[in-house]
């Protein structure tokens, strides 16, 4: 008798959850996909990740709300390509603004819905080249023929040439508002919220799912402006003056270390780069340092400029604004470097290639200077040595170098060598 129970509840057990799955699994979700500010790599790859999850449960519509200003053309066509290839609804939501490459994305469904206060337009191509504003137009020609919308009316955003008589003159970019879009036929419903959207469709749902962008997305793609990143980039490079005319590991380091770990960091995220441009970053400064401990400058000096540089661009989302930041943040670095020369704590590298000694006879200045009878003195290092750097011995300051050894301040050392002024030491 216990065993008929168990197997009834058993049976009524599976019923139950069969239901319950049936019924929760519905098919009739409508998934809400932001594109907001700048559109570049991380848009593309947020929308990409988005579009796959919400088409593993079969949704009723897609909605892409839009408030951008623009960005760049090719991460635009991707994203546009991905929806254009959607079997599903879709509906492009005006929320604020549709500039530039947005109006791409906008024509790229099936359905255009402008919010109240929303504009369209202004999709003129950033270097406005020849060849490539015929690109571009034509990519927006095309996109609106494939979605039955005025193909001229759309290229006039982009192309100041072309004149529509009584919508816009010749040498000027149509720019819509939200009623003028509906007037137009380029929008075609107004609504101020979702469910609005939905109703006037007549489009029946269950739920309505907005996606969101994680924090550290949406950080990265704060950094990744290219303002931001020439910023990090002359910021990072004058630290690292800084740190050359400074004693020790300080806060010059620290500070680049951050600020070219944000740089690095924040394109990887976005999908900007890869490890090869963080890589090629760290081989170059790994070569400096070779070329900071050997005297002079040669090979390794060089290919870490190169690797550094290198990586740099590959790093960047847009070479052109990668070379003009590197030039600023060098042009910088150089001034910084001169103010230290001249004002600032000097490095013993540059004791090397800059003489401080002044010939004053009131001064006792001889020629040459007799240090032989240091000649196997120990002392120690008053400042780290790399190479160079100095020494007190029998309560005398000397400046010294070792034999290529890294001394750090405050160690033990002994005068191994002497050769006319210059005085070699040795760790102990």
């Amino acid at each position: 008798m216990n065993k008929k129970i168990l197997l009834i509840f058993f049976i009524v057990l599976v019923i139950i959850s069969s239901t319950t799955l049936v019924f929760a699994d519905t098919g009739k979700d409508v998934y809400v996909i932001p594109i907001k500010g700048d559109i570049d790599n991380s848009t593309y790859q947020f929308v990409q990740r988005e579009l796959n999850n919400a088409l593993k449960s079969d949704p009723q519509a897609i909605i892409f709300e839009i408030d951008t200003y623009g960005g760049y053309i090719d991460q635009a066509e991707k994203i546009k390509n991905l929806i254009v290839k959607l079997d599903v609804p879709t509906i492009s939501y005006v929320n604020t603004k549709a500039e530039s490459a947005g109006v791409l994305l906008t024509i790229s469904s099936d359905t255009i819905v402008m919010s109240s206060g929303s504009t369209i337009g202004s999709a003129e191509p950033i270097p406005n080249t020849e060849k490539t504003l015929s690109y571009w137009v034509e990519e927006l020609r095309a996109t609106a023929v494939a979605k039955d919308r005025d193909p001229e009316l759309v290229a006039s955003m982009a192309d100041k040439s072309i004149k529509i008589d009584g919508v816009i003159d010749e040498g000027r970019l149509l720019n819509l508002n939200f009623r003028r879009a509906k007037e137009l036929a380029l929008a075609d419903l107004l609504a101020n919220s979702y469910g609005e959207i939905l109703e006037e469709l007549d489009i029946e749902y269950d739920e309505i799912i907005v996606s969101e962008i994680d924090f550290v997305t949406k950080i990265a793609k704060f950094i990744v402006n290219p303002y931001v990143l020439s910023l990090l980039l002359i910021i990072g490079f004058i630290a690292i003056v800084v740190e050359i005319f400074t004693m020790g590991f300080g806060g010059g380091a620290t500070v680049a270390i951050i600020s070219f770990a944000l740089y690095f960091g924040s394109n990887f995220i976005v999908g900007n780069t890869g490890w090869t441009a963080m890589l090629l970053f760290i081989v170059g400064i790994v070569l400096l340092v070779i070329e900071a401990i050997v005297p002079g400058f040669g090979i390794p000096g060089i290919g870490g400029i190169l690797s550094i540089v290198v990586s740099i661009v590959l790093a960047s989302p847009d070479v052109q604004i990668a070379i003009y930041s590197i030039v600023i943040a060098f042009i910088l670095s150089i001034l910084v470097a001169y103010l230290f020369l001249k004002y600032g704590q000097k490095s013993p590298y540059f004791d090397k290639i800059v003489l401080n000694t002044k010939h004053e006879g009131d001064s006792g200045y001889s020629s040459t200077v007799n240090n032989i009878r240091y000649l196997d003195k120990e002392g120690v290092a008053i400042t780290t040595l790399r190479p160079s750097g100095t020494v007190m011995v029998e309560d005398k300051r000397l400046d010294a170098v070792t034999e290529g050894q890294y001394i750090k301040k405050g160690e033990k050392i002994k005068i191994v060598k002497i050769e006319g002024s210059k005085i070699v030491v040795r760790k102990i």
